[in-house]
């Protein structure tokens, strides 16, 4: 397609288009190519053994996405740029039904080479050896929570429990945690916007799991971390008395503070390049707005890992 072929000859296009480099999309099209003639492989043999198909892969009338790299490149161009289907059938010449058959094919082709690549956050951390795997020799971890939003519920229940206070919207919520460079180790599963931050993290992790060795550095939405964990190390902005105001000593201790802890504000940043992450979520598919956080998280983790 020309229009892919002018981006990939522009870097900033490129990055606008898709969210990588020219050298980042053509190492990832390395993997993605042989991942999804085994995906046809697979759906030929399964097929098969279920006597509903006879043709190997590579018969019948071609796409309109005719290789590996238009494939990558509509999949990326769809996270990153997070148009309705009717637009994105426009820009590759598809139909509205085969742009959705696409997203929801090659998107489990994308997490899968993602996860080869080890650029996937981890889900759960259950114990001190699973956290020092993910953090190896890290004495600081950066944690916080981050939302995005999704269409209001018709159900009056899921509403109030989608609805978050903060954003003033409904939406699904979030924890991450990150090392200083801005790589994402964790995302928790989402639940509803209404659950607070600190909630969620309390019912994420047992309060043996985090070391003395390594600081945790926080907002003050995990208030009241030092009293349940007592034995980890925390870092936390000290908050305003209420009716006096703090000393320009604990304003400085502060500021210091929150320069450090940016490093999460970063790596969710870098998440939320991808505006499928940012705009109102429209998919159906409840799981997918899961796979589209993960793999979001993911891509900004391969950025990084290409630096």
């Amino acid at each position: 397609m020309i229009f892919i072929k002018r981006a990939l000859m522009d870097d900033r296009a490129l990055r606008a288009t898709i969210g990588l480099s020219a050298s980042e999309f053509n190492q990832l099209a390395r993997s993605f190519g042989p991942e999804i003639e085994k995906e046809k492989w697979n759906r030929y043999e399964m097929g098969f053994e279920q006597g509903t198909r006879e043709r190997k892969p590579g018969g019948g009338r071609k796409g309109n996405l005719e290789n590996s790299k238009e494939k990558l490149f509509f999949i990326l161009f769809y996270f990153k740029c997070y148009p309705t289907f009717d637009v994105l059938g426009l820009f590759f010449n598809l139909n509205r039904s085969n742009v959705c058959r696409n997203v929801h094919k090659l998107t489990p082709i994308l997490e899968k080479v993602l996860g080869k690549k080890m650029a996937l956050p981890k889900r759960r951390i259950n114990s001190l050896e699973e956290l020092f795997e993910i953090f190896p020799g890290a004495k600081d971890i950066f944690i916080d929570g981050t939302e995005s939003p999704i269409q209001r519920p018709k159900d009056k229940e899921k509403q109030k429990e989608s609805y978050s206070g903060k954003k003033k919207a409904h939406t699904r919520k979030n924890i991450l945690i990150s090392d200083i460079n801005r790589w994402i180790g964790f995302l928790s599963p989402p639940e509803e916007g209404k659950k607070h931050d600190y909630g969620m993290f309390k019912g994420l992790f047992p309060p043996e799991i985090f070391p003395k060795s390594i600081t945790l550095w926080l907002d003050l939405g995990f208030t009241g971390v030092d009293k349940d964990y007592p034995d980890a190390s925390v870092m936390m902005p000290k908050k305003k008395p209420r009716g006096k105001e703090l000393s320009d000593e604990e304003k400085a201790k502060n500021k210091a503070i929150s320069s450090i802890r940016v490093r999460v504000e970063h790596a969710i940043g870098g998440i939320k390049r991808m505006r499928i992450t940012t705009d109102k979520f429209r998919n159906k598919k409840e799981s997918f707005n899961d796979k589209a956080m993960l793999i979001s998280c993911g891509l900004w983790n391969y950025h990084l890992m290409c630096r």
